[in-house]
């Protein structure tokens, strides 16, 4: 596994969920990658799958991506132990049969304390990169919001719980952004002034999102199976509420 990529939880059937830390890749892209991936090994774009050769007692194998996380968020990454499983479980996303609970740390304290978002959003690919926007859009994007915990008057920050109910390119940060509750360290679109008198202060400049929970069922082999996990909310987020 890559550098502090930690295994979360494996079930009998071949589903693998990992903590992913925030700057570690989903996979690599480009040839020198791998080193700062989740697993360090070759990734196949084409297959979706991580692929090693049998080395060093280590039998050779494939594990494949089931989602993928932006570099700078953290939290539960999924995958399986088979090309038939991930099939089946990448059609369980599409059919948004996948409850995904996210944590974020955000500028400003929302008002009410839960909210219902519905947006259209606009998703784009500008040079190899995703970029997504509210302005113009036709893509249905819907969110709740809750704040768990407002941080102190002076570091204007609040913890939320963030769930997704669909799944669009970066759907969370556009939708917090747009109601002037952008996510701290959103390098894209966050409120980059106060991004760099938090980070001075707080002595990170991470993406405060943080995958905490994933929870699906499906169907295999004849049997109905359910599959949770869960990453611990790291520890700079507990800290920044306190700058």
């Amino acid at each position: 596994m890559g550098g502090g990529v930690t295994l979360l939880a494996r079930d009998p059937n071949g589903v693998v969920a990992f903590a992913k830390p925030a700057g570690v890749l989903s996979h690599p892209n480009i040839p020198g990658d791998e080193v700062r991936s989740l697993l360090l090994a070759r990734y196949s774009l084409e297959e979706e799958c991580y692929e090693w050769p049998e080395q060093a007692g280590l039998a050779a194998g494939r594990l494949w991506l089931l989602n993928r996380l932006d570099s700078g968020t953290s939290g539960v990454i999924l995958a399986a132990e088979s090309g038939e499983l991930a099939r089946e479980i990448r059609a369980q996303f599409k059919r948004k049969q996948v409850r995904k609970i996210y944590q974020a740390l955000v500028f400003g304290l929302p008002r009410p304390p839960v909210q219902l978002w519905r947006d259209l959003l606009a998703v784009e690919k500008r040079g190899g990169q995703i970029r997504s926007s509210v302005r113009g859009g036709h893509v249905p994007a819907e969110s709740q919001l809750s704040l768990v915990r407002a941080g102190r008057a002076a570091s204007g920050v609040s913890l939320v719980r963030l769930e997704p109910r669909t799944g669009r390119s970066h759907q969370l940060r556009v939708q917090c952004a747009k109601r002037a509750l952008p996510i701290v360290g959103d390098q894209t679109y966050g409120d980059f002034a106060r991004n760099r008198e938090f980070a001075r202060a707080a002595g990170t400049r991470r993406l405060f999102l943080h995958s905490l929970e994933t929870q699906f069922g499906y169907e295999w082999r004849g049997g109905r199976h359910t599959f949770s996990a869960r990453a611990p909310l790291p520890s700079e987020f507990e800290q920044a509420l306190t700058v």
